[in-house]
C-alpha cells in the first residue's frame, strides 16, 4: 500500500510534462473528432441527396445524444472530487451494493475514513460511470439500427406483393362485382376460427400466431384495401409498401432518440442492479414479456377488425381502420413501447459488456452461470424477435388508425405543399389588405358608394389549392391530438377573362385524394 501511495504522488502533472507530448495526444483527439464529423456529414448528404428527411432527422437526434453525454461526462469530471468528497454514514453506504466486497484507497475515502464515514462516491466509480453511460448510448443506438435492418429485410419481400396488385390475375381474384360471405375470404379463413368470438381463446390464439409467419400475403392485401378505400377513392394506384417505408423511417427518428422519460428509467435499472434483488432473474426477461404482449395486440387488431367486417362482402373483405381498436385510442402508444423495449434490452447487453470490460467475465457481477446465460439468451432473442417479427407486424397493422400519417406524401410532394401554402397565405393576406384599404378610401370619397361596387374593382384572387385547419378529431374523447385537415381542391386562377382549374400537383393527383384525407400532427 506505502508503494501504491508513493507511485500516487510521483504521478507528473501538466507542469512536468513534455509540450510534444501534450501537443500529440491533442492532436489525435482532435482528428479522431474531425473525422467522425465529416462521416456524420457525409452520412446527412447521403440522405439529403436520396431525399430521406426522416433519416436526417435521426442523424440529428444522435448527433444531439452525443453531444449530451459529452456534456454528461464534462459534468462529472468536473465534480468528481467535490462528488468523492461527499461523506456519508457507514450504515448509509453499505445498504444496496451490487457487491457484498468493498476495498478502495482513495483519497477521497481516506479522509471520510477519519471520521469514522465513507465516500458517496469515489472517483474511480466516478470514472467508472462515464464508461458506462457511453457503452449505453453505443449500444442503444446499434441496437436501433440492427432492428430496423432487420425489419427492412423482412418487409422487402413486400415489393413483390405490392407489384402483384397491378397484375389481371389480382384484379380477376379481387372482382367488385364478385359477392361472397366474409369467412369465405383467405383474410376470413385465416382469422375467423371457432375461437374468434371467444375472448379468452382468442388471445392465446394470437399470441402463438405472431411465431409462425407473423404477416401473410392475405394479411398485407386486404389491410392494403381497407387503407386506400378509408383515405383514397376505389382503384387508386397506391403504392402502399413505399408509404410504409418512409412511416417506418419516421418512426425511426422517434426510437433513436433517448427521451428524458428514458433517462429516468436508466436511473431505475441501475438502482435495482443491487444484489439483494436477484435482478438476474427477473429484470432480462422484462423486455421479452412487453414485446411479445405487443406482438399479440397486434395480431388481436386484425383478428378483430376481420370480426367487425360484414358478413356478406363485395369483391375483396373490407376492413375498417380504426383508432378505438388501439389502446386508449392511440396507436403511437405500440412505438413508444417499442422504444422502452429496445432501449431496456440495449441497457441489459450495455451493463454486461461494460462488467466484462471493467471487472472481467467473472466479477461479483456475474458469480452465477445462470445470470451469463440469461443475459446473453434474452439480449439476443429479443433483438431478432423485434426486429424480424414484431417490428413488420406493427408498420402494417399501425396504419389501420383513423388518420393516415404525413407519409402518404412523398418528400418532394411535401415540400412542394408547403410551399405551396405558404404562398397561398401570403396572397391571401395581400389580397385582405387591399380590398380593406380600397373600401376605407370609397366609404371616405362617398359615403352613397356601396361597398359591392368597392369590390367590384378590386383586384380579386381566389385560392382553393391547400387550406389548412386544425380541428379535434371528430367526437372522440380519447384523443388528444391536433389533427390536421388537409383538403385538396381544385384551384382556380384569374387569367383575364377566363378561368383554368387545376386538377393536378407535381405529378400528384388531387382528384384521387379524398378531401377528407387528415394526418396527424407530428407525426
Amino acid at each position: 500500500m506505502a508503494e501504491e501511495e508513493a507511485t500516487t504522488t510521483l504521478e507528473t502533472t501538466l507542469e512536468f510534462t513534455p509540450t510534444w507530448a501534450v501537443a500529440t495526444v491533442c492532436f489525435i483527439l482532435i482528428l479522431l473528432s474531425i473525422l467522425l464529423e465529416h462521416l456524420l456529414n457525409l452520412l446527412g448528404k447521403y440522405f439529403n441527396r436520396k431525399r430521406r428527411k426522416s433519416l436526417i432527422q435521426a442523424l440529428d437526434k444522435i448527433k444531439s445524444e452525443l453531444m449530451l453525454l459529452g456534456f454528461v461526462s464534462l459534468l462529472l469530471t468536473v465534480s468528481q472530487r467535490r462528488i468523492a468528497k461527499i461523506c456519508i454514514p457507514k450504515s448509509v453506504g453499505e445498504t444496496f451494493l451490487p457487491c457484498t466486497e468493498t476495498s478502495s484507497d482513495a483519497e477521497e475515502e481516506t479522509i471520510c475514513a477519519e471520521q469514522g464515514m465513507v465516500s458517496f462516491l469515489s472517483r474511480q466509480g466516478i470514472e467508472e460511470l462515464q464508461y458506462l453511460i457511453f457503452v449505453l448510448a453505443f449500444s442503444h443506438v446499434l441496437s436501433c439500427v440492427l432492428t430496423f435492418s432487420l425489419g427492412m429485410a423482412k418487409m422487402k419481400t413486400w415489393e413483390s406483393w405490392e407489384a402483384e396488385t397491378r397484375t389481371l390475375d389480382y384484379q380477376f381474384l379481387n372482382d367488385p362485382r364478385r359477392f361472397q360471405l366474409s369467412h369465405q375470404t383467405s383474410f376470413g379463413k385465416r382469422h375467423l376460427k371457432f375461437w374468434s368470438d371467444h375472448r379468452f381463446l382468442r388471445w392465446p390464439a394470437c399470441f402463438l400466431r405472431q411465431f409462425f409467419h407473423s404477416v401473410y400475403k392475405v394479411d398485407y392485401f386486404t389491410l392494403r384495401h381497407g387503407f386506400i378505400m378509408a383515405h383514397f377513392t376505389e382503384g387508386t394506384n397506391f403504392d402502399f409498401q413505399k408509404y410504409i417505408r418512409r412511416a417506418l423511417e419516421k418512426d425511426f427518428g422517434v426510437v433513436v432518440g433517448i427521451s428524458w422519460w428514458i433517462w429516468i428509467f436508466s436511473v431505475f435499472f441501475l438502482f435495482f442492479n443491487a444484489h439483494v434483488f436477484h435482478n438476474y432473474l427477473w429484470l432480462p426477461f422484462f423486455p421479452l414479456v412487453m414485446l411479445l404482449v405487443v406482438g399479440t395486440k397486434l395480431q388481436g387488431i386484425m383478428t378483430m377488425m376481420c370480426l367487425e367486417s360484414p358478413h356478406v362482402v363485395r369483391g375483396p373483405l373490407l376492413v375498417k381502420p380504426n383508432d378505438n381498436l388501439f389502446w386508449f385510442g392511440k396507436p403511437k402508444l405500440l412505438l413508444y413501447l417499442i422504444h422502452f423495449i429496445l432501449y431496456q434490452n440495449s441497457f441489459q447487453i450495455a451493463f454486461f459488456t461494460w462488467t466484462w470490460y471493467k471487472f472481467g467475465f467473472r466479477s461479483c457481477f456475474h458469480k452465477q452461470n445462470e445470470d451469463i446465460i440469461i443475459r446473453l439468451a434474452m439480449g439476443v432473442v429479443v433483438q431478432i424477435l423485434c426486429g424480424y417479427v414484431t417490428l413488420p407486424l406493427y408498420a402494417l397493422v399501425t396504419q389501420m388508425g383513423t388518420s393516415m400519417g404525413k407519409a402518404v406524401f412523398t418528400e418532394s410532394v411535401s415540400e412542394g405543399l408547403k410551399k405551396w401554402r405558404a404562398k397561398a397565405k401570403k396572397n391571401l393576406a395581400m389580397e385582405n389588405t387591399n380590398h380593406f384599404s380600397y373600401a376605407t378610401t370609397s366609404l371616405d370619397a362617398s359615403p352613397d358608394t356601396s361597398l359591392e361596387t368597392s369590390l367590384d374593382h378590386s383586384p380579386s384572387f381566389t385560392l382553393a389549392a391547400a387550406s389548412f385547419s386544425l380541428e379535434r378529431d371528430g367526437p372522440n374523447p380519447i384523443s388528444d391530438s391536433k389533427i390536421v385537415a388537409l383538403e385538396i381542391e381544385g384551384e382556380e386562377q384569374v387569367n383575364g377573362k377566363g378561368k383554368q382549374k387545376v386538377s393536378s400537383y407535381n405529378g400528384f393527383e388531387l382528384s384521387k385524394t379524398s378531401t377528407k384525407s387528415k394526418y396527424k400532427e407530428g407525426e
